[in-house]
């Protein structure tokens, strides 16, 4: 990553077994704890539904960061995102 050094940590509502480099927090993205989200760069889902994408937006605005997302390709975006297309799948990027 261009040498940068960088931390991930991934949140679910159910416990997930994750990269050893990576941090694994249980938080609800619809009841979050911000302590969990404050100082990241970004705020990313992977498939996100569209129930989800709101909340995603408003964790990423509460503590200040981007909201970055994709979807499972036939479902809809819900906020006002601008899509940058992937090799294999489109990212979309909260609009602030």
């Amino acid at each position: 990553t261009g040498g940068r050094d960088c931390r991930v940590v991934a949140t679910d509502v159910h416990e997930r077994s994750v990269p050893g480099a990576v941090r694994f927090v249980r938080d609800d993205v619809t009841d979050p704890d911000l302590s969990v989200y404050r100082g990241a760069d970004a705020v990313y889902a992977l498939n996100c539904p569209p129930e989800l994408q709101r909340p995603l937006a408003d964790v990423a605005e509460a503590v200040g960061t981007d909201c970055l997302f994709t979807t499972l390709g036939g479902d809809p975006t819900v906020v006002d995102a601008a899509p940058e297309a992937l090799s294999h799948d489109t990212l979309f990027r909260l609009n602030t």
